[in-house]
C-alpha cells in the first residue's frame, strides 16, 4: 500500500512541477507560497537539530530529486518550486525589466543581452526557456570542470545568471506579480563558451605580504588588512554597493599613504586584489581606487590635526 498523501488542488500543479524538475535531474526546494523566498528557517534560526545536526543546510544542501520527500513536502501546502542550478548543472540567464525609477530608454535585460550578442559577433543557441512573472530565463547546461557562480549585472544591465550558490523559481509557480510558464521547451543547450568566459571567476592577485615593510606603521597595515576584509565582505551587496565600499575603504587608506606610513603602490595592490575578489571588473576597481587615493591625498588633514 502507498504511503504517498493525495494532496489537494491547490497542491497538484505544483506537485507536478517539483517531480518534473527532479525527473530531469533537477534538485528542488520549497518556497513560501506565491512568493520567491524559500521555506523553512533562516541560519539565524537554524535550530541546530534533525538535517542541521551537524551544521545549518542551506536551502542548496537541501535540494532533492527524491520523489517520497518531494510528494510528502508538496502534500502539507502549495509551496512555489525552486530550482538549485548549481547541484542542478544549469547556468540560467535570468532577463528582468527596467524598474521604474529609471530614466525612460534604459535597456531592459532583453535589450542588453541583444547589444552584447552583437558586440561579441554571436548568436545564442536555441534552449529551454521559461516566461518569469517579470521577464524571461534563459536554461543552459553549465560546463564541466567549473563551478560557476551567481552574477548581477555582469553581462549588462538587468542581466543576472543564477549558479552556484542561488536557484530559480519553477514553472509552474505563481508570485503577486504573475504565473512562470515554460515558453520554450527545446532542450537545454550547453553554456556557449564566451559566455562561460565572461562568467568565469577572474584569478585573484597573489596576497600582499605586508609584514616586511619596513616604512609603514602597525597601524597603517593593520588597518589595511581592515579595509580589504571590508570590501570582500561586500561581495553580495550588488555592484553599486560592492563599488560604494571599495571607494570608502581605499579613502581609509589614503590616509596612510598621504601621511607616508604606506606606500602608494602596494595599498593600491592590495585593494584591488580585495575589490576584484569581489567580482568587480578590474578596471573599474582600479579607477575607483585612483581616483579616491588622488582625492585624499591632495585634502589629507596633516597627521597631529587628524588625531
Amino acid at each position: 500500500m502507498s504511503s504517498l498523501v493525495t494532496p489537494d488542488a491547490a497542491c497538484l500543479p505544483l506537485l507536478a512541477s517539483a517531480l518534473t524538475a527532479a525527473k530531469r535531474g533537477w534538485p528542488v526546494i520549497p518556497l513560501q507560497p506565491r512568493a520567491k523566498r524559500p521555506a523553512g528557517h533562516a541560519e539565524r534560526a537554524c535550530p541546530s537539530s534533525g538535517r542541521c545536526a551537524d551544521g545549518h543546510r542551506t536551502p542548496e544542501q537541501r535540494a532533492t530529486t527524491n520523489p517520497e520527500l518531494i510528494h510528502a513536502t508538496w502534500t502539507l501546502r502549495p509551496y512555489n518550486v525552486g530550482i538549485a542550478t548549481g547541484p542542478a548543472g544549469l547556468l540560467v540567464i535570468d532577463l528582468d525589466p527596467v524598474k521604474p525609477e529609471e530614466p525612460k530608454g534604459a535597456p531592459d535585460g532583453t535589450t542588453s543581452l541583444a547589444a552584447l550578442c552583437e558586440r561579441a559577433g554571436q548568436v545564442l543557441p536555441g534552449t529551454y526557456r521559461v516566461r518569469t512573472a517579470r521577464g524571461e530565463h534563459l536554461y543552459f547546461a553549465a560546463p564541466a570542470g567549473v563551478r560557476l557562480k551567481c552574477s548581477a549585472n555582469r553581462l549588462g544591465p538587468h542581466i543576472d545568471t543564477r549558479a552556484w550558490g542561488g536557484y530559480i523559481v519553477a514553472p509552474g509557480s505563481t508570485t503577486p506579480d504573475g504565473t512562470y510558464e515554460v515558453s520554450d521547451d527545446a532542450p537545454v543547450a550547453p553554456l556557449p563558451a564566451w559566455l562561460a568566459a565572461l562568467l568565469a571567476e577572474p584569478n585573484k592577485p597573489a596576497t600582499v605580504d605586508l609584514a616586511p615593510l619596513r616604512d609603514g606603521t602597525r597601524a597603517a597595515r593593520v588597518a589595511l588588512e581592515r579595509e580589504c576584509a571590508v570590501i570582500a565582505a561586500a561581495s553580495e551587496g550588488g555592484p553599486n554597493g560592492r563599488n560604494n565600499t571599495l571607494h570608502k575603504s581605499a579613502c581609509k587608506i589614503a590616509r596612510f599613504v598621504a601621511w607616508g606610513d604606506l606606500p602608494r603602490d602596494v595599498a593600491e595592490q592590495a585593494i584591488q586584489g580585495a575589490g576584484e575578489a569581489t567580482g568587480l571588473p578590474p578596471a573599474e576597481c582600479r579607477t575607483t581606487i585612483r581616483s579616491a587615493m588622488e582625492w585624499v591625498i591632495t585634502h589629507a588633514t596633516p597627521r597631529q590635526a587628524a588625531s
